[in-house]
């Protein structure tokens, strides 16, 4: 965080300071072998070309934390590799819901401390996952959060809905 927010480096001169980490000046960092990848600096940033190399090097888990970050080619070689794969809309949902625990406190004139709206954001990412499991199950117990996530949405919307009266 200093280096970044602070001091404006580059990636670098953290590789410099902490030799254990990896970076390989004008290459991408889905070549190098990892058992987790997290993209998420911007949309469309992992294609499914790179998706196949973490695939090779056995990667077990990608995990979205951006708007988008993974093209649709790379997530149905994720999904097709049976590699847990954690959608944005799921696993990135975290920023949204802490936006919306604002609202209400703004809305409501109450002030929650911290320990709080952890415990409220943890419970919705707790349900978050509750429904994508739900939903996304297939047959062999595989959880594919993308399919779960997807109509844990529409379910939500299609609840809201009936709900308002509007089916």
């Amino acid at each position: 965080m200093d280096l970044k927010n602070v001091k404006r480096g580059r990636i670098v001169e953290y590789v410099n300071a902490y030799p254990k980490a990896q970076f390989v000046a004008g290459k991408r960092p889905w070549e190098v072998k990892a058992d987790i990848a997290l993209p998420c600096a911007t949309q469309n940033e992992l294609n499914g070309e790179e998706a196949a190399m973490l695939i090779a090097h056995g990667v077990r888990c990608v995990a979205e934390g951006a708007n988008m970050p993974s093209t649709p080619e790379a997530i149905m070689a994720f999904q097709a590799a049976k590699v847990l794969f954690a959608p944005g809309k799921a696993s990135n949902a975290g920023g949204v819901a802490t936006s919306g625990l604002e609202m209400s406190q703004n809305s409501l004139r109450l002030s929650w401390s911290a320990e709080e709206v952890d415990n409220r954001l943890h419970g919705i990412m707790v349900s978050i996952h509750e429904a994508c499991v739900k939903y996304g199950t297939q047959e062999d117990g595989h959880v594919d959060y993308v399919k779960g996530a997807n109509i844990a949405g529409f379910v939500k919307v299609a609840d809201a809905m009936i709900d308002q009266g509007l089916v």
